[in-house]
């Protein structure tokens, strides 16, 4: 695969900002094997990849769209929707999944009424269900942007999940943690 001539025309102005990706197609000129790095790219610049976008890679490439959105869709790393401000990660991992965090995940989409990759409607929270946050000593484990919070149930988790709406709707959001511990286990105590 090489992006080939035309990178001007394979980008069109629809609404959406084309220069980052004007910027990469132009960088991926005539390199063959470029799809992927083109789709890292366009999601660093976008945060996510946007259609206009994968069409315009499709185009520049010459290849379907069918297989630039196959290879956007297989591997994990993708993203076809934006993230919200503020994305809770629940470990599934195995000492996180035998310590309760299914019933943990299951609460918390519960009560912000989304499901395993989607955003709220305020585009206040995403929920991404993972692998392993590393912290298997904590079981059952969830981060909220860069604070961990352990040994929690699933009423503690919601908890911390409308503690965090409350201080990020006061001013006091994720960005000032200079009080706030790193981690937490679920009765707010440092760990």
């Amino acid at each position: 695969m090489s992006v080939g001539q035309g990178v001007e025309s394979a980008v069109e102005a629809g609404g959406f900002d084309e220069a980052p990706l004007r910027d990469l197609l132009e960088t991926y000129q005539d390199q063959r094997g470029a799809l992927i790095p083109l789709l890292q790219g366009t999601q660093a610049a976008y945060g996510y990849l946007p259609a206009e976008a994968m069409e315009s890679i499709a185009r520049a490439l010459r290849e379907p769209l069918s297989q630039v959105f196959g290879v956007a869709t297989f591997y994990a790393q993708f993203r076809l929707v934006p993230r919200a401000r503020n994305v809770v990660r629940v470990c599934h991992g195995t000492a996180c999944h035998v310590s309760g965090a299914p019933l943990v995940s299951l609460e918390i989409e519960r009560n912000l009424g989304i499901g395993d990759g989607e955003n709220t409607e305020d585009m206040m929270f995403t929920i991404e269900n993972v692998a392993c946050l590393g912290a298997c000593g904590m079981a059952p484990v969830m981060m909220i942007n860069e604070r961990t919070y352990g040994k929690l149930s699933p009423d503690s988790a919601v908890k911390a999940v409308k503690e965090f709406r409350a201080k990020e709707e006061a001013g006091n959001g994720s960005g000032d943690t200079s009080a706030v511990p790193e981690v937490e286990d679920a009765d707010g105590e440092e760990a």
